[in-house]
């Protein structure tokens, strides 16, 4: 496994800026790269969940991918995601490829649940559209089984398994057969918390041998971020408990509020710490004025208590 495929520490999911005509704002994505990547983390996944990637044009992708690239400046990998549809899912790898970056997250394809067998399908022809090191990320209609999981990680350009399903019996038991798989790379293939707010569940990821997670509050509050990762890397408990209890648990709560907030929260975060990013792309709602005052209040205590 080559050195862009390893991934370490805290993974930033930068959001997608839009400016007031609607279209990509480069300019604010470039600002917001820029602080995100001085602030230290181990890997950018970009045009991602929290992207918007499911609201990208191919052009647009292209241009955030390589705004991506242009900003890491090989500093940390870049990573972009694909999915949906299968045709359009080989044209984002091929369009991210051309821009530069280093990896694919591939999501799940677009709405219908097919059976394993199928995914792996779908995972396959994806994998050959492109010279990439894939990730995938397994929610919602996209669920692997043990033999599938173990058939997606011994395809030589898979590197990565990222969870959102939360099923940690199963993850579990996907864990253990890969990493005991020599086919797979073992101990060197790299699996992923990529639940909302992963923070939320990470203690519980970690105790199934998952370290690496994807920080939604990174974005917005990178110094929240690293407190909690520092804590929870070094067994503070205290710490981390004081930020689920005080942070944590009460934006995950938020974020449940309305369908799409996982999305719309992260960004109207990022407006409320100075950088105008714009709203968020149908069929997602930014935040009633209600709920952007709660934000405002839970990132004050997060402040806080870091």
């Amino acid at each position: 496994m080559d050195e862009v495929s390893v991934l370490q520490g805290i993974l930033f999911f930068p959001v997608t800026p839009f400016g007031v005509d609607g279209s990509v704002d480069v300019s604010k994505l470039s600002d917001h790269l820029k602080a995100g990547i001085e602030s230290g983390p181990g890997g950018v996944f970009v045009a991602c969940g929290t992207g918007e990637f499911h609201a990208l044009g191919v052009a647009e992708y292209a241009e955030v991918v390589r705004t991506a690239v242009r900003m890491a400046d090989g500093r940390v990998p870049v990573f972009a995601g694909a999915g949906g549809a299968l045709p359009l899912a080989r044209e984002y790898a091929r369009a991210a490829e051309e821009a530069g970056a280093d990896g694919l997250l591939l999501m799940p394809p677009y709405l219908v649940a097919g059976p394993p067998a199928g995914l792996v399908a779908y995972v396959r022809e994806v994998v050959a559209a492109t010279s990439l090191r894939v990730i995938v990320y397994q929610r919602a209609n996209a669920r692997l089984d043990v033999p599938s999981a173990l058939e997606v990680a011994r395809m030589p350009q898979v590197v990565g398994l990222k969870d959102g399903t939360g099923d940690l019996d199963l993850l579990s038991r996907i864990v253990t057969a890969v990493r005991a798989d020599p086919a797979t790379g073992g101990a060197e293939f790299q699996f992923f918390n990529g639940m909302p707010t992963a923070e939320g569940t990470q203690l519980a990821y970690r105790g199934i041998g998952v370290d690496l997670y994807s920080s939604a509050v990174f974005c917005f509050a990178p110094e929240i971020a690293l407190a909690f990762h520092r804590a929870v890397t070094a067994g503070d408990d205290e710490k981390v408990q004081r930020l689920l209890a005080g942070f944590y648990h009460p934006l995950i709560a938020l974020r449940e509020r309305v369908p799409g907030y996982s999305v719309s929260l992260v960004k109207a975060a990022v407006r409320l710490r100075g950088l105008d990013v714009g709203g968020v792309r149908p069929p997602l709602t930014d935040p009633a004025p209600g709920d952007l005052a709660e934000l405002e209040r839970i990132i004050a205590k997060g402040d806080d208590i870091r």
